[in-house]
């Protein structure tokens, strides 16, 4: 077969565009095994989604490894997966190499994370500060919260707000206490200045699998709700003044949960929403804004 001039540009620059997108997208292709991150590159706090695409349909979840750590794989549909990294302000910004295994093959893909700039506050704390440390038991329970990974997923596109207030404090804020950097803190969720008894409502669908109270013994966080969203997303609400929900209630998108409070180790009435993924406090922005699949 003899291929005419144009039809032979056409193909190389049809080869050409598959090979720019590759780059561009982040997608490694072998002949059952393709691999695409999203953002790519992303900057510390993001959540980066990896989806996965094989020739075969055996049901056998593929690995995804980054610096020796393992995240969960779910199946998306027949030969889809998708797993989550989560990224923090205590990441060290640079290359890392993302590895996925799947119907006996291997995809490592680079992925530049982005340093971040995060704005810092200066505390002054007087007397012994036992308010901001949690009781055991409070400790336990919102560990085990964290570390939830339940296979369903029962979220369906971008987040709601959980409050009407402002935002008084964002995501990933540093601190200095009496005038020394805490380097392993930063601030895990997103602070609402509404009002004293304003409602709280669930920013997207999912289990209630923490409630606690102070009296109780949650001393540092208040009275608490945390909502199991599926496949290792969870949000916390903390400092409430009323709670509306028990653990093993079905809440919808936009169902109320609870009343903003001051509750816990907290100044004055705010809600604070912190947004888990598999057991990282990450920057809720794009699960807000664009939803994160």
């Amino acid at each position: 077969m003899i291929i005419r001039p144009f039809k032979l540009t056409l193909l190389i620059g049809l080869s050409l565009l598959s090979a720019i997108a590759a780059v561009i997208f982040g997608v490694s292709k072998a002949d059952a095994l393709q691999v695409m991150l999203k953002p790519n590159p992303p900057v510390l706090g993001d959540t980066v989604s990896v989806w996965i695409a094989t020739d075969q349909k055996t049901g056998v979840p593929p690995t995804v490894l980054v610096d020796r750590k393992q995240f969960p794989a779910f199946q998306m549909s027949a030969n889809r997966w998708r797993a989550f990294i989560p990224t923090t302000p205590l990441d060290q910004a640079g290359l890392k190499q993302v590895v996925v295994t799947g119907d006996g093959l291997q995809q490592t893909l680079a992925m530049q994370l982005g340093d971040r700039d995060f704005p810092t506050q200066s505390i002054w704390l007087s007397g012994s500060g036992s308010d901001l440390e949690p009781t055991d038991y409070e400790w336990d329970k919102v560990s085990a919260f964290k570390k939830l990974v339940t296979p369903q997923k029962f979220w369906n596109g971008a987040f709601l707000k959980p409050n009407e207030g402002e935002i008084t404090t964002g995501f990933g804020v540093r601190r200095y206490y009496n005038g020394e950097f805490a380097n392993d803190y930063y601030h895990r969720g997103i602070d609402y200045a509404g009002g004293y008894g304003s409602p709280v409502i669930a920013p997207a669908a999912g289990y209630v699998r923490l409630v606690g109270t102070v009296s109780q013994g949650f001393r540092l966080h208040g009275n608490t709700v945390g909502v199991d969203h599926g496949q290792g997303v969870e949000s916390i609400f903390i400092h409430l003044s009323e709670i509306y929900v028990k653990e093993g209630d079905f809440v919808k998108a936009g169902q109320p949960i609870g009343a903003v409070g001051a509750t816990g180790a907290a100044t004055g009435p705010h809600l604070h929403w912190g947004l888990y993924v598999n057991g990282e406090s990450i920057n809720p922005v794009a699960w807000r804004y664009e939803g994160v699949e």
